[in-house]
């Protein structure tokens, strides 16, 4: 697929996820602006909002409210999305927590020279992790099985 092509895939995506995600604002009585935009190979929308009800709590609602619109658009198009959701900012505080949360277990990994195992992580987070990892020159790697897979990171050889 050439760059305009998955471009116009993912404009469909978030559109309609937006639609969807409007429809379910409505239907709740909820208010709540939505912002559509993409990012690298991902669609991502955006429930602006000052409410943290659709974020549930540790953004379980938000997860759910994720895997809802992106099997709107799987109906829609026939594929499978990655789309991406946030609401009310959830998903970008928490991923600058996450980088200084990585920050320090890198500091640690490379002055123990021992693996740090952090908490258990979602999907999302744990990515976040690795990608910071990865930045630093380090080694990381997911371990256990949901719900309490967690990232190992590591001075690597």
């Amino acid at each position: 697929m050439d760059a305009g092509e998955l471009q116009k895939t993912l404009d469909t995506e978030g559109d309609v996820a937006a639609d969807y995600l409007e429809d379910l604002l409505e239907i709740a009585d909820m208010d709540g602006d939505i912002d559509i935009f993409t990012e690298g190979d991902r669609a991502h929308v955006s429930i602006i909002t000052d409410s943290e009800v659709l974020v549930g709590k540790d953004g379980e609602v938000l997860s759910a409210l994720q895997d809802l619109a992106r099997l709107a658009v799987m109906t829609e198009t026939g594929k499978r999305s990655r789309l991406m959701l946030d609401v009310a900012g959830f998903r970008e505080r928490r991923r600058a927590e996450l980088q200084g949360l990585a920050t320090e277990a890198i500091v640690e990994a490379k002055e123990s020279g021992e693996p740090v195992h952090l908490a258990a992580m979602n999907a999302f987070e744990r990515k976040v992790v690795h990608d910071v990892v990865a930045a630093a020159g380090l080694s990381s790697a997911s371990e256990g099985q949901e719900p309490n897979r967690h990232v190992v990171i590591s001075k690597g050889e």
